[in-house]
C-alpha cells in the first residue's frame, strides 16, 4: 500500500494527532444518565434517547473546544461501553458472561466487562458510526478537526480465544481473521467517505498481553501470548489495508479504566517490537500515568515515520499532575523518540463505559486544559 498519512515531513506528521490530545470518550453528562435510565426502563423510545444525546453533544463541543483540545469527538455519549456498543452491530458477534480480571476491580467495583463471543459468519450490516460522525462535522470549531474512535478488531477475539469463536462458523480461524479484517474495511470506508480524517482504534489487548496474569490466561485459552501480538499486528494491517493517504489512523492503549480501576499492569516491552514496528498505523496513544506502564525504553522500537502521543496525565484521577514532573517525563520520553515526533494527553478516556471515572466535570475540563498547558509550554 501507499505511505500511511504519517509519513510527512516535519510538522504535518503532528496534525494529527495534536500536540496536546485526548484519547476520546468524555464524562456523560446527568441528562444522559437520566436519559439512558428512561431508556432502560423503556419509558424512552430509542429515537427520544437519540435527540437527547444529540442536544448534549452539540452543549458539549464547544466546552471541549474551548480546552485548547482541536480533536472534536462526541465524547462517546451514545455509548455504554467503548467496545460493545460497536462490535454487537456487526452481525454474528453477541455478548455473554464477563470476562476475568488480575486487578482487584472485580472487588472494588463489583463488575468487569461483558465477554464478546463470535456465534456466527461476521458480516458488515450497516455503517456504524458514520451518522454519529456526520452529526459533530459541521459542529468542530474552526482549526479542529473531528476525531472517530472504534475498539480495535482484536477486542472481538482475545478475550474469548478459540472458545469464543462458533466452530461451525469458523471451523479454520484464518477464515475468522480475513472476515474480521474485511467488515473494519468496510466500516473504515464508509466513514472516509463520510469525511472521517482521523481515525483511533482503542486496544486493550495489546496492553494487556504485557500482563504476566493476562498473558497465563491466553495460554490457558490455548493461544500462544508471544504469537498473538503478531496476529493481532497482521489482523490491524489487514482491517487497514488500502486506507487512504489522507487517513490518519492511531492506535490506543490501555490497561482498563473502568470508573477508575485498571484490569492489567505490565510495561511494554513484551509487544513493542510488534507493536511500534510491525503495525501498519501513524501514532501510538499510550498510558503512561503511573508505574504500570513501565518506563520508556520500550519507545526504542519506534520508526522515524511515527508519533507517539504519551498519557502521562491521568484521566482516572482528578489531582493535576505537578506541571514540571510532567514535563521530566517527556524529556525522558525523547530520550528514545525525538520531541517533534511526541505529543501529550490524558492516559485513556474520561468514560471508557457510561458510569465514567471518579471526578466531575469541571475537574475533567482542568484535566485537558493542564495538557494543553504543558504541551503549549514544551513544543513553543
Amino acid at each position: 500500500m501507499s505511505a500511511p498519512a504519517g509519513h510527512h515531513e516535519g510538522m504535518a506528521a503532528i496534525d494529527p494527532p495534536f500536540r496536546a490530545d485526548h484519547v476520546g470518550s468524555l464524562l456523560r453528562t446527568p441528562a444522559i444518565h437520566a436519559a439512558r435510565a428512561e431508556f432502560r426502563a423503556g419509558r424512552l423510545a430509542p429515537e427520544g434517547l437519540r435527540e437527547l444525546e444529540d442536544r448534549e453533544i452539540a452543549a458539549m463541543i464547544p466546552r471541549l473546544a474551548a480546552t485548547g483540545i482541536r480533536s472534536i469527538t462526541d465524547g462517546e455519549f451514545r455509548r455504554e461501553w467503548f467496545h460493545l456498543d460497536f462490535l454487537q452491530q456487526l452481525g454474528g458477534i453477541t455478548t455473554e458472561g464477563t470476562i476475568a480480571s488480575t486487578s482487584d476491580s472485580g472487588e472494588t467495583v463489583h463488575q468487569t466487562p461483558p465477554r464478546i463471543t463470535v456465534t456466527g459468519k461476521l458480516t458488515h450490516e450497516r455503517p456504524i458510526q458514520v451518522a454519529d460522525l456526520e452529526f459533530i462535522e459541521p459542529l468542530a470549531p474552526p482549526g479542529c478537526l473531528p476525531k472517530v474512535t472504534i475498539p480495535s478488531p482484536t477486542m472481538a477475539h482475545f478475550r474469548g480465544g478459540r472458545a469464543g469463536i462458533d466452530i461451525r462458523s469458523y471451523p479454520d480461524l484464518d477464515v475468522f481473521f480475513d472476515d474480521l479484517a474485511r467488515v473494519y474495511r468496510e466500516e473504515i470506508a464508509a466513514l472516509h467517505a463520510a469525511g472521517c480524517r482521523y481515525l483511533q482504534l482503542d486496544d486493550t489487548n495489546l496492553a494487556y498481553l504485557c500482563d504476566p496474569g493476562m498473558r497465563q490466561g491466553a495460554v490457558d485459552r490455548g493461544d500462544d501470548p508471544d504469537e498473538l501480538p503478531r496476529t493481532y499486528a497482521a489482523l490491524i494491517n489487514a482491517a487497514l489495508e488500502g486506507r487512504p493517504d489522507d487517513l490518519t489512523v492511531a492506535v490506543h492503549l490501555c490497561r482498563g479504566n473502568f470508573r477508575s480501576t485498571y484490569f492489567a499492569s505490565g510495561g511494554y516491552e513484551p509487544v513493542a517490537e510488534v507493536l511500534f514496528s510491525d503495525l501498519d498505523v501513524d501514532a501510538y496513544f499510550l498510558e503512561y500515568d503511573d508505574e504500570r506502564s513501565g518506563d520508556f525504553a520500550p519507545l526504542r522500537f519506534v520508526p522515524q515515520h511515527k508519533t507517539v502521543v504519551l498519557g502521562l496525565v491521568t484521566s482516572k484521577f482528578p489531582t493535576l499532575e505537578p506541571a514540571d514532573v510532567v514535563k521530566a517525563r517527556i524529556d525522558d520520553a525523547a530520550r528514545h523518540v525525538p520531541l517533534e515526533r511526541l505529543c501529550l494527553s490524558p492516559q485513556c478516556g474520561f468514560s471508557s463505559t457510561v458510569q465514567g471515572n471518579v471526578m466531575t466535570e469541571d475537574e475533567q475540563w482542568a484535566k485537558l486544559r493542564h495538557v494543553v498547558a504543558i504541551a503549549a509550554d514544551v513544543w513553543r
